[in-house]
């Protein structure tokens, strides 16, 4: 950015005057600070690209609870035996919960 060297310079009183009187004039505009959007309306515009998944069907073959897994009743997940961190109760949790 060029500075022109040659221009009268301003003192502190005279820049505080000049932000006062610009924080006047924008308190004047009202409208300066009303966005007139909405929200849920800008929401539904946006579409993720690839995102239509309404024709798709899963096709995961789902197992039930196997003897050696346990649910820990902290983070609802399936785990495997060996990481069973206590059981109390009949509340199993696992490690990472424990932890």
């Amino acid at each position: 950015m060029a500075t022109d060297y040659d221009a009268p310079r301003k003192t502190e009183e005279d820049l505080s005057e000049d932000s006062i009187e610009e924080l006047k004039a924008r308190r004047s505009d009202k409208s300066s600070g009303v966005v007139d959007e909405d929200e849920t309306e800008a929401a539904e515009g946006f579409e993720l690209p690839g995102a239509d998944l309404s024709g798709e069907e899963l096709s995961v073959r789902v197992l039930p609870r196997q003897a050696d897994e346990f649910t820990c009743t902290s983070c609802f997940l399936v785990h495997h035996r060996s990481q069973l961190a206590y059981e109390k109760d009949g509340q199993q949790v696992c490690t990472e919960c424990a932890a």
